[in-house]
């Protein structure tokens, strides 16, 4: 996927989260740490755990989150 597509998506809808090829699962955020690196087509989304360095070559899936009511 083009980072570019991701962040234009990102910034109309404010929350996505996006799978990889090897299956892991990432929610971000329009207020996220992100750095959209679109030349080099690569994500970098810093957490208070770690730093994620994220091709976009290897995102499969993008979902448009919905808010919901927490059980």
């Amino acid at each position: 996927m083009q980072l570019g597509i991701l962040q234009d998506e990102l910034k109309q809808w404010g929350e996505l989260i996006i799978t990889t090829a090897t299956g892991n699962t990432f929610e971000i955020h329009l207020g996220d740490n992100l750095k959209f690196d679109t030349q080099q087509n690569v994500l970098h989304l810093t957490t208070p755990e770690s730093m994620y360095i994220i091709g976009g070559g290897s995102i499969e899936e993008v979902k448009k989150h919905y808010g919901h009511k927490v059980q």
